[in-house]
């Protein structure tokens, strides 16, 4: 049980990032002096976003230039802060070589900052962004888990380097993170574990993740013959940063917390911005069909193999969060406010186009 002091710094590692951005806004508005560490403090186009939401906020903001591969570099950004909040990784499902894209920056990157914080002796509490991955590679693993559905105490056993490879770094990430938090006694650490998240990115012009992407196929007429019901549990980005805020600052947070608003599929996303958006955007209407997904998919995207499909198409995604509701009294945001939102940025800044 850890009682963190709101009037000393805390750190955030990545803090430009997706997530990182929401969760920096709000220790800003709760009047907290934030280390936000990023690779380059100078890059306005970056960084612009966070300047201004300390504007008017009644937190400071102070950035630390830190290389999540440089063993050491967030010493400066760590001493005086009792919380730490480390949410650098990357998040990218097309890659060429998996070992250095995923596995090598998820498992330095933890060990990096985990390593620092027993070094540094305010430091209280670590949390630390993980994600679902770390629980499951595909939607049929969340029904064949012991309770019919992901519970916190469920780990990751059929990713490897070859199959779900971001799935598998997020694992051994966590893993690590566990073997380094066991190893001392200062600190404990709390891990936030996020399904699919989507939501209106602070910076979409800068943002690439897989999230703009799957917007950008709903949006642009890629499923216009069908989407696909693959089966994901989905999430805002803003119910993500507060989850965070509530497990740095609830004395009692401890352990996994599963952070999943909805049990969907690509298809609910897209006929959930059929009311509002469907006269003027090719977004699906309909399933497309498993055998024929499983036919032209491997064809058309090289993710997209039939192991992948068979175990994904058609089933459904089930996770259990009454844990971080019970603990955290987290809430979430529906579905369609989260995909009006999304959407809505990306047309006003211009990545799609009505018809």
């Amino acid at each position: 049980m850890k009682n963190i002091d709101k009037t000393k710094p805390v750190l955030v590692t990545g803090a430009n990032g997706y997530v990182a951005s929401w969760l920096v806004k709000k220790l800003l508005e709760e009047g907290i002096t934030v280390h936000a560490a990023v690779r380059n403090p100078e890059n306005e186009a970056k960084v612009g976003h966070l300047t201004n939401a300390a504007t008017n906020a009644k937190g400071t903001l102070k950035f630390f230039k830190a290389d999540l591969l440089t063993q050491g570099a967030y010493k400066d950004a760590m001493e005086g802060c009792e919380l730490v909040f480390h949410t650098a990784s990357p998040f990218i499902t097309d890659v060429k070589d998996a070992q250095k894209e995923l596995i090598e920056p998820a498992l330095n990157g933890t060990k990096n900052v985990l390593e620092t914080a027993k070094e540094v002796a305010s430091v209280k509490r670590v949390v630390l962004t993980s994600s679902v991955a770390a629980m499951y590679s595909d939607a049929i693993d969340t029904l064949n888990a012991p309770k019919g559905m992901l519970t916190e105490d469920v780990w990751n056993t059929t990713a490897s380097l070859e199959y779900q490879p971001y799935s598998f770094s997020k694992t051994l990430a966590e893993k690590k993170a566990w073997e380094i938090a066991e190893s001392q006694n200062q600190w404990d650490l709390v891990v936030i574990n996020p399904s699919f998240v989507l939501g209106p990115p602070m910076n979409a012009k800068q943002t690439t993740s897989e999230t703009l992407n799957a917007l950008k196929m709903l949006g642009n007429g890629t499923m216009k013959m069908g989407a696909p019901k693959i089966g994901v549990g989905i999430v805002d980005v803003r119910d993500v940063a507060d989850a965070h805020f509530k497990a740095g600052y609830t004395p009692n947070a401890s352990g996994r917390y599963i952070t999943a608003a909805h049990n969907s599929d690509f298809l609910e996303m897209g006929t959930v911005l059929l009311p509002k958006y469907g006269d003027k955007f090719p977004l699906p209407k309909k399933a497309i069909p498993k055998w024929l997904i499983m036919l032209v998919g491997p064809l058309v995207n090289k993710l997209f193999s039939r192991k992948y499909l068979k175990n994904n198409v058609n089933i459904a995604w089930k996770a259990d969060n009454s844990k971080i509701k019970k603990d955290l009294g987290m809430s979430f945001r529906p579905l369609k406010e989260t995909m009006e939102d999304s959407f809505q940025i990306m047309i006003d800044e211009g990545i799609l186009k009505a018809k």
